[in-house]
């Protein structure tokens, strides 16, 4: 399956943005998907996971009431809903999916995801 980033952008402090990834190449029904980011100097670390259904959702601790995962298998979409940004967001985001993901604790890999989006750019000014 083939991954489309996007919806980053510069925002204040305290804002929002909904990041998109839409996938293509093949039926997204039984991917799990999750969101990771990087920030420059930095490794690229997990934000968000969610697994095929929808049912169960997965966050890192420094974005847990902030940002909300969710998908929309019809549009073979998932998205990043992110509120109170804060400057620490500012990061390319990555959408990312397996079909064989399965949650095993909160050591998220990013070799477990086999397909990759290309990133989307969101910064926050304080």
């Amino acid at each position: 399956v083939q991954l489309q980033a996007s919806g980053g952008g510069l925002v204040q402090a305290g804002g929002s943005l909904r990041l998109s990834c839409a996938a293509s190449g093949r039926t997204f029904v039984d991917y799990a998907a999750a969101w990771f980011r990087q920030a420059p100097g930095k490794e690229r670390e997990f934000v968000a996971a969610i697994i095929y259904n929808g049912l169960r959702k997965y966050y890192a601790n420094s974005v847990k009431g902030r940002f909300t995962i969710s998908r929309d298998d019809t549009k073979n979409a998932v998205y990043l809903q992110m509120n109170n940004l804060k400057s620490e967001d500012t990061a390319v985001y990555y959408c990312a999916s397996d079909s064989r993901w399965r949650y095993t604790g909160d050591n998220y890999r990013l070799g477990d995801f086999g397909s990759w989006g290309q990133g989307t750019q969101v910064t926050v000014s304080s």
